[in-house]
Order: C-alpha cells, then structure tokens, then sequence
C-alpha cells in the first residue's frame, strides 16, 4: 500500500474504473453470446448497442468494434 497521498487516491480511483470496466465488458460477452445463440433482430440490435458502447468507453478498439458488428450482421443475414 502505497504512502503518498496522491499515490492511495489513484488505487481506489483505479480500482473503481477496473470494477466498471469488468462489468461493462462482462455485459458486452453476455450480449454478444446471446446474439450468437438467438441470431434474431432484437438480439442483434442489443449486442451492436454494446459494441458501440465498448468501443466509445475504450473498452475495445473502434476497428475490433467493426469487426464484431460486421460478424453480427452477417450471421443474422444468413440466418433470415
């Protein structure tokens, strides 16, 4: 545990930002396996609404957001 004060502030700030970034990027698996298994337009909608979310936050990189929007898009065409 560090002993400047300026140093204990960033571990608690750090370890807020990570608790938020876990659990948005756990909220952005969830929805993307959820596309994955129903392949539906709701679905589909949902999961792209994260990737876009993710990829604002930085959570992901914008060219990594494409990507799995694009992978989406594509399973959801085939499938209709």
């Amino acid at each position: 545990m560090p002993n400047i004060k300026s140093a204990k502030k960033r571990v608690l700030v750090n370890a807020t930002k990570q608790a938020r970034n876990k659990s948005t990027k756990s909220a952005l698996k969830t929805a993307l396996k959820k596309a994955d298994a129903e392949t539906n337009a709701e679905t589909v909608k949902v999961a792209v609404k994260a990737v876009d979310k993710a990829a604002a936050k930085g959570l992901i990189h914008k060219n990594a957001a494409a990507r799995k929007k694009s992978q989406l898009a594509k399973k959801l065409n085939a499938a209709s």
